[in-house]
């Protein structure tokens, strides 16, 4: 951790969370304790899936970069791959502030924040931009894979509209595009994972675009395990390539302690892991490797990590854990996951994804 992110932390950490949330990204996007060049990673945390090589699999999930501001000092930090959304077709305010609470005691954070976004237009020129070369005359882009999370509107939406017509704003400056149809935020929203609802935005998706990157589809925690492999089934059916397990969830385990439990909106961090992960089993079943997943809920170690590989995750995604560690957390995790790995003769994550479930040693 650099002395400046060790000094503004505990600052950060002092005010309301949303404006806390708007300085960091400020200072991500000034090149605030972002190191002048990607620090390398081992060889023995690449992978490939995708049709992409990610130098590791933690990325950072959608909801931090909302509006595609700060992706290149993102993946200067070290992340494998970076996540930029929601985006929705126009902007919107999102929900009345107070909106986001960090449950201290809990190490969990909870958001109705509403898909509040500047609008695709925007966010479509800023992917532009990171596309071109940088003024030294280097390449251009993040330097690792970028994705775009994509949303409709509160008001005024028409997923089989929308959904296609953001796909075409965004598909030539990112490697894979995500459909958020999970959020608990927006009203409505859930209903769109129901099997023949997300069937019809994929059938929408692939008849106006047969060519572009790969699509996944963010599903909900909340989901009765009996609708999952219906969705699994629909998602293969309509040619999308992977799911990220999971979004947000609405319950409140009875072992929350923090002030701020009962507000309402979606629960991420520590507490959401036993589901995520149990999630993560089933959808790992039901796939039998025909999509990529994604493990996202409650990962704050490099064995989480790992855990999440061996139950069939081929990447990861982190918000919570960033949200209260900062910058420093990236190095940790890939440290961690290095050391197990060495301590355990893993030479590759390929050696142990989908061999096990959580509880058994590497």
């Amino acid at each position: 951790m650099s002395v400046l992110t060790s000094l503004t932390l505990p600052l950060l950490r002092s005010l309301n969370p949303e404006t806390a949330h708007d300085l960091a990204l400020d200072a991500l996007t000034l090149g605030l304790s972002v190191p002048l060049k990607r620090p390398e990673d081992d060889p023995a945390l690449a992978t490939r899936v995708l049709g992409m090589r990610f130098s590791n699999p933690i990325g950072i999930a959608a909801g931090f970069d909302k509006n595609a501001r700060a992706l290149r000092p993102l993946a200067r930090i070290g992340f494998g791959f970076v996540e930029a959304g929601t985006v929705t077709p126009r902007p919107q305010p999102g929900n009345p502030r107070p909106r986001l609470f960090r449950l201290e005691e809990d190490r969990a954070v909870i958001n109705r924040m509403g898909f509040n976004n500047q609008g695709i237009d925007r966010f479509a020129v800023r992917l532009a931009r990171l596309s071109r070369p940088l003024p030294s005359g280097r390449g251009g882009g993040a330097g690792v894979p970028v994705g775009a999370n994509i949303g409709i509107n509160k008001t005024g939406a028409d997923p089989e509209r929308d959904y296609p017509a953001l796909v075409a704003r965004v598909k030539p400056y990112v490697q894979y595009i995500v459909l958020n149809v999970s959020s608990p935020n927006t009203p409505g929203l859930r209903g769109l994972q129901d099997a023949a609802r997300l069937r019809g935005i994929l059938d929408a998706i692939a008849d106006r675009h047969p060519e572009r990157p790969p699509i996944l589809v963010k599903l909900a925690p909340d989901l009765e395990n009996d609708a999952i492999a219906p969705i699994v089934e629909a998602v293969v059916e309509g040619g999308a390539q992977g799911l990220i397990i999971s979004n947000t969830t609405l319950e409140r385990p009875p072992s929350l302690r923090s002030p701020y439990r009962d507000e309402a909106g979606g629960l991420s961090g520590r507490p959401l892991a036993p589901r995520a992960r149990a999630m993560l089993g089933i959808v790992a079943e039901v796939a039998a490797g025909r999509l990529a997943l994604v493990a996202c809920g409650g990962i704050e170690t490099g064995l989480d990590i790992l855990e999440r590989i061996r139950m069939g995750a081929d990447l990861v995604q982190v918000y919570t854990a960033f949200a209260y560690e900062g910058p420093a957390l990236v190095a940790r995790l890939k440290r961690e996951m290095l050391d197990v790995m060495r301590r355990e003769g893993v030479e590759s994550l390929d050696d142990i994804r989908g061999t096990g479930t959580r509880g058994k040693s590497l």
